[in-house]
Order: C-alpha cells, then sequence, then structure tokens
C-alpha cells in the first residue's frame, strides 16, 4: 500500500535536519503532496515531521483523480509515456500498480511525483493539532483519501467526499 504525504505547516522555526527530512519527502510548499511506498525508511522520515504533515493510505481511483487532475502532463501523453516506458497499457492499471507498491511514479519519465493540490474545500480543521485529536496533523489512515479529493479543485467534477 502506497502513502500520500501532504504538507500542512511552513517549516519556518525549524531545525535543518527537519528541513531536509522535508525536501528529501519533496515536500517544498504547503499543499504539496507526494506519494511514496511504505517501509521503514520512509516511515522513520514520517514520523519525525508529523507535527507540519498529514499522511496516510492512498486508494487507487483518488490516485487515478490525481494523475488526471493535478498533474503536469495531459492524459495523452501521459497514457503514452505509460505505455512506451512500462508494462501497463494505460493510466488506471498504473495507478493500481502504484497504489500496491508493485511501481513508482518516477518510473515514468516526465511524470512528477509532486502534485501541487488546492487547499482543500471546507479547510482544515486544525493544523496545529493531531488528527485524533479533532486537528488535520500526523497519520489519518484511509481518511486521508477524502481530503484529498477535497483539494483536487475547482476542475474537478466529481462528487465531494465530506470529511467525518
Amino acid at each position: 500500500m502506497a502513502f500520500a504525504v501532504i504538507r500542512l505547516r511552513s517549516s519556518r522555526k525549524n531545525n535543518k535536519k527537519i528541513d531536509d527530512t522535508l525536501n528529501m519527502l519533496r515536500l517544498n510548499r504547503n499543499n504539496y503532496c507526494t506519494v511514496i511506498p511504505e517501509n521503514t525508511t520512509y516511515k522513520g522520515m514520517l514520523n519525525k515531521v508529523k507535527d507540519l504533515i498529514t499522511w496516510g493510505e492512498l486508494d487507487e481511483d483518488v490516485l487515478l483523480e490525481m494523475l488526471k487532475n493535478r498533474s503536469d502532463m495531459s492524459i495523452e501523453e501521459m497514457e503514452k509515456e505509460i505505455k512506451d516506458q512500462t508494462e501497463y497499457e494505460n493510466i488506471e492499471e498504473f495507478a493500481e500498480a502504484v497504489s500496491k507498491d508493485q511501481v513508482t511514479i518516477d518510473e515514468v519519465d516526465g511524470l512528477q511525483n509532486i502534485f501541487r493540490m488546492h487547499p482543500p474545500q471546507g479547510g482544515y480543521k486544525s493544523i496545529k493539532r493531531p488528527y485524533r485529536n479533532s486537528g488535520s496533523l500526523g497519520y489519518r489512515g484511509e481518511a486521508i483519501n477524502d481530503l484529498l479529493m477535497r483539494m483536487i479543485g475547482p476542475d474537478y467534477d466529481g462528487e465531494i467526499i465530506e470529511e467525518g
């Protein structure tokens, strides 16, 4: 299972180790999202910066919407690059493989693993408290998918899922 990681807070007045960890995760600005594999190295990095980010398990449907709506490439270009550079025939198969940690987004040249998201419709609950205490920071499990659907933005033509 792959993780979606979203940066919520700035790193003003943080120490250099936290800034370096955020740079390694490619979370250079607020509301940036990246998809990482689930392994112990990344889990340690996530725990180090847990007071600035939120993360959880990513569904393939949400990843597919992110690729279609928030990627820098057009859908036609993306289909062509995926078909040429990987064993997958279309975006749907590729999104399923990424969400199951079989392949990473970086394996396709031209496709970036950084998604510049809009702030969520309805806003965050609190960017000063953890998710388990009615906030928005830290690990949120499957609820990350609801947040991402609200962040896809005004060009998303689907139904908005309410955060529970």
